[in-house]
């Protein structure tokens, strides 16, 4: 059943208080894990003696800086959930794969040292589409993830389980990972807030890589406001990430008291025309539109005339980037090894152990995307098709710089329709890729993008309303996304 909620925003007031403390947290949250994640295959990995352990630690922080009349950090003590791509010392990171099925990577990801520095506390690891290639949490070796609003249904790829954890109350806050969308799609899916930061925002130091010009850490919360006080929290310049933007950490402030500035809101044609949208979801963005002219918006007609090449170059480029990050997966240094038979050895079946190794350790859709980018790569077909999509890419990006001359955000669907049941687009590659075609633009342009709820259908499914700014302006673009929510009185909710 549908409930209201105490978001991290609100449980760390209670903290303050003393209302709770974080070990409360802690246990409550892991005892609602252990009794209904057999449901929704949300989490794949639970550390719960090093969760009790810092919920200890932060309880005691929080008691003795009280007593000397000190602050401290405003999350301290907060349970937070990792997609399972993202490295955490002495925990497995599978990235739901075979591959990587027993790697336990000796050092913390950026992110996650940022979480530490800030008292938050990783309670548990998430489910994801293998490597991230998906958009429905189905293939990964954990088995398919399943939507807490319809468990019938798919929760999104790829951070899927990051999505179904929030939804369903297994943390306030979740990282997950967008490299075509997979951070808003199953935001939409299940009902809550995703943020896809510009490139180069957050670091990508102990992210595992799927497309590394693509790839990028975001927050998911319950609300706008949750996900700009996680976003302050983990962006900011590392220098050990040479895509890293040497820029500040981005303001957790998002006082809004009215209509910013006359905002001018851009409505993208092919977006709203696309003879893929549901009507529902075109419903929602039309009433979307009414809310921001009543507030004093002005709407703007913007077009992006190379919208319709995104998908084929993103099915180009992210390929190409995955075959080559994905040759590291040999059996030799790390991950999963092919066994040799009695008769065999190294010497004579190096090339065997390399084909087996592979063969064993990838699931089929990992296997399609790097027989897809190894073609795109191969003499003869580098320039046709790789060099191609980087063309288009450049121009997609051109789309975006004039589209941000006119207007200061981009108001869209965050998906074709509402989630789909588990198993409809398995076997259709190309039916699933479609699933991108609002998103992938975001992480070719290397721009900010949101989803955010709005609506729910006839069926009683979530519907997202996506954002998009300029490059670096995160800060606008959830100003923007927290006065909508504030205009239409918007509740989060959970089961």
């Amino acid at each position: 059943m549908i409930s209201a909620l105490g978001t991290a925003t609100a449980l760390s007031n209670l903290l303050a208080q003393g209302a709770t403390t974080s070990l409360e947290l802690v246990t409550t949250y892991l005892d609602r894990i252990r009794s209904l994640n057999p449901s929704f295959n949300a989490i794949v990995c639970c550390d719960e003696g090093r969760a009790v352990e810092q919920a200890r630690a932060a309880d005691q922080l929080r008691m003795e800086a009280n007593k000397r009349g000190e602050s401290v950090p405003p999350w301290l003590g907060i349970p937070i959930i990792l997609k399972d791509i993202i490295c955490t010392r002495g925990v497995p990171t599978t990235c739901g794969s075979r591959s990587l099925s027993r790697f336990i990577p000796p050092y913390d990801a950026t992110v996650v040292q940022k979480l530490a520095s800030a008292g938050l506390i990783p309670l548990a690891k998430s489910n994801l589409d293998e490597f991230a290639m998906g958009g429905s949490t189905e293939t990964s070796i954990f088995g398919s993830t399943r939507n807490p609003w319809d468990t019938g249904r798919t929760a999104g790829g790829s951070s899927g389980g990051s999505a179904a954890a929030v939804a369903a109350n297994f943390a306030p806050v979740a990282l997950g990972t967008d490299t075509g969308g997979s951070i808003r799609q199953p935001a939409s899916f299940c009902g809550i807030c995703g943020l896809k930061p510009t490139y180069g925002r957050v670091s990508r130091y102990g992210l595992i890589a799927f497309a590394s010009s693509l790839d990028q850490i975001g927050p998911m919360a319950h609300t706008v406001e949750d996900l700009a006080m996680l976003l302050s929290i983990i962006s900011g310049h590392d220098p050990r990430d040479s895509t890293s933007i040497d820029q500040p950490e981005v303001s957790a402030r998002l006082a809004v008291p009215s209509c910013p500035q006359e905002i001018r809101v851009g409505i993208v044609r092919e977006h709203l025309d696309h003879q893929g949208l549901h009507p529902e979801t075109r419903s929602a963005v039309e009433a979307a539109m009414d809310v921001f002219r009543t507030a004093g918006a002005q709407i703007v007609s913007i077009s992006l005339p190379h919208a319709r090449y995104s998908i084929p170059a993103y099915y180009i480029i992210a390929p190409s980037e995955a075959s080559s990050n994905l040759s590291r997966y040999d059996g030799v240094r790390f991950g999963h090894r092919a066994s040799l038979t009695q008769t065999e050895t190294i010497g004579s079946s190096l090339i065997d152990m390399y084909c087996r190794t592979r063969s064993e350790g990838f699931g089929a859709e990992v296997k399609r995307r790097i027989m897809l980018g190894t073609y795109a790569l191969s003499s003869g077909y580098y320039d046709a098709y790789y060099l191609q999509a980087l063309k288009v890419r450049r121009k997609i990006r051109e789309d975006y710089d004039r589209a941000f001359e006119q207007v200061d955000v981009l108001l869209g669907p965050t998906t074709p329709g509402p989630a789909f049941l588990l198993g409809e687009k398995l076997n259709d590659p190309v039916q699933m890729y479609l699933e991108d075609l609002f998103t992938v633009g975001a992480n070719l342009g290397g721009l900010p993008a949101i989803s955010i709820p709005y609506r729910t259908t006839s069926e009683g499914l979530p519907l997202g309303l996506q954002f998009q700014a300029a490059p670096m302006q995160e800060e606008r673009l959830l100003q923007i996304a927290h006065w909508f929510h504030q205009l239409v009185d918007y509740r989060p909710k959970t089961i």
